[in-house]
């Protein structure tokens, strides 16, 4: 009986110390605020301007006209008016160079020509028929600009040099008919003229190629595909100067003002229609690249940054403790809620709510405004009033941060794989690089954390080699 009094008192005694050492922890259960369920949404976006400098080659003028211009380039078969029938053919290769600014086209010619002397008098028709085949060279020199998406020239007709002389036999005299050949030139000359500037423009026609090229860039392209994120370039105007000489080149500048939208969900349809889109003619360039993207960082990521930071820290002071076991982050009106697992003195969750900032030297996101939710401050007023204290609340806001330093480096080196080498199609080669990153602001959608960023550079298109 005694003994069990004893083991009565001691289970007494251990009731009781285990009642007094749990009534020293205290529970919290404040009101989670629910995250919004917002639907995908387009983010706010400034226009974009992409600079692209564009040298064309004189040697892949010369190789497209080459194969634009060939066999007879002018016939003549009336011999009755003029007393001459004439047929020329490209005989070799054209050639073509720049000439103080102009292009100089060499046409290698052979003529046939039947050329007829003789009188009709009194009814009676009394004639002699020559004919020649001669070869020669033609010189032309052109002006150069852009003309509604082509390479366009306006061709002059310089001069007609024969490797040998057109003769014909009269009375057993070898007697020069270059005097009567030569002004037939001005028959032909205007056609020449012309077949040039029309080989030159049918071969260096850009629209296709560009309209091409703006279909397969304006295809949404899904950038991530764990968070469904898109991005869509939608061109607004495209601006070109007029086309120079450079050296052994023909240097022109395009431009391309665009939005860059980065879209959250499935995937969205393209802006892009090519019926709208129109070439200005502008006389200056920004050498540059301007564009407006994006670092799309999810809750879900963020959250787990945020919990590393807290790992192995307490906030208290001498039996009242905390630590922060779990951090999870999400979006609602227009703020963050950050949401703490706690454990110690607490146990339980606390909900903050904050403005996300951005610190410029660290590239890290940081919480303005930071403070406990109503309900959570006015659970912890009456439990833990320590905990809602300022100065426990900014060592919790000290490890409120996250970089995102790794976010514009993927970018960058996304980026950099259009600007090295890159060849959209044959005979087009794409070098650039980027200069500056700079940040611009942060937008909150409810799938994701939406930094703002500038990218400065430049981009260069060479052609050459063109098919």
């Amino acid at each position: 009986m005694i003994l069990l009094r004893t083991i009565s008192k001691i289970s007494l005694l251990f009731v009781l110390t285990l009642f007094y050492s749990c009534a020293t922890t205290s529970k919290i259960t404040a009101l989670k605020p629910e995250p919004d369920d917002a639907l995908p949404l387009a983010y706010d976006n400034t226009p974009s301007f992409i600079s692209i400098p564009i040298d064309i080659k004189l040697k892949d003028i010369e190789n497209q006209t080459n194969k634009f211009l060939n066999g007879l380039i002018y016939e003549d078969t009336k011999i009755e008016d003029d007393d001459i029938q004439i047929s020329i053919w490209k005989l070799a290769p054209i050639s073509i160079t720049n000439l103080d600014g102009k292009i100089k086209t060499v046409l290698p010619l052979k003529a046939a020509i039947k050329y007829r002397i003789g009188t009709d008098k009194l009814g009676i028709a009394l004639y002699s028929t020559q004919e020649f085949n001669l070869n020669g060279n033609i010189t032309l020199l052109s002006d150069v600009k852009l003309l509604n998406w082509k390479l366009s020239t306006k061709t002059e007709f310089k001069s007609l040099d024969w490797n040998e002389s057109p003769t014909t036999v009269v009375m057993g005299k070898s007697i020069p008919i270059t005097y009567v050949i030569n002004p037939t030139i001005k028959l032909f000359k205007s056609k020449i003229e012309r077949t040039i500037d029309e080989a030159i423009e049918s071969s260096m026609d850009f629209k296709p190629n560009v309209l091409d090229a703006l279909q397969k860039i304006c295809t949404p392209i899904q950038m991530n595909e764990a968070f469904d994120t898109w991005l869509r370039i939608v061109p607004i105007e495209l601006y070109a100067t007029d086309a120079r000489f450079v050296k052994d080149n023909i240097s022109l500048a395009m431009g391309l003002k665009c939005n860059m939208e980065t879209l959250i969900g499935q995937k969205p349809l393209t802006k892009y229609d090519k019926n709208k889109i129109v070439l200005k003619s502008v006389t200056q360039m920004p050498d540059n690249i301007s564009a407006n993207i994006v670092a799309v960082s999810s809750y879900h990521d963020a959250s787990k940054i945020i919990t590393k930071n807290f790992a192995g820290q307490e906030y208290g002071s001498g039996s009242k403790k905390v630590t922060v076991q779990n951090v999870a982050v999400w979006h609602k009106n227009g703020k963050m809620v950050i949401a703490l697992d706690m454990l110690g003195s607490i146990n339980g969750t606390i909900y903050l709510a904050g403005v996300p900032k951005y610190n410029e030297t660290t590239k890290e996101i940081y919480f303005d405004e930071l403070d406990y939710v109503l309900d959570t401050k006015s659970k912890l007023m009456k439990t833990a009033n320590w905990l809602a204290q300022g100065l426990i609340l900014k060592k919790i806001q000290s490890s409120c941060r996250y970089s995102i330093q790794s976010n514009l480096e993927e970018g960058k080196k996304s980026m950099m794989t259009y600007l090295k080498n890159y060849s959209p199609m044959p005979g087009i080669v794409i070098n650039g690089k980027i200069d500056t990153i700079e940040f611009q602001k942060i937008q909150l959608t409810n799938k994701a954390i939406v930094a703002f960023v500038k990218v400065n550079g430049n981009v260069k298109v060479a052609v050459d080699g063109l098919k």
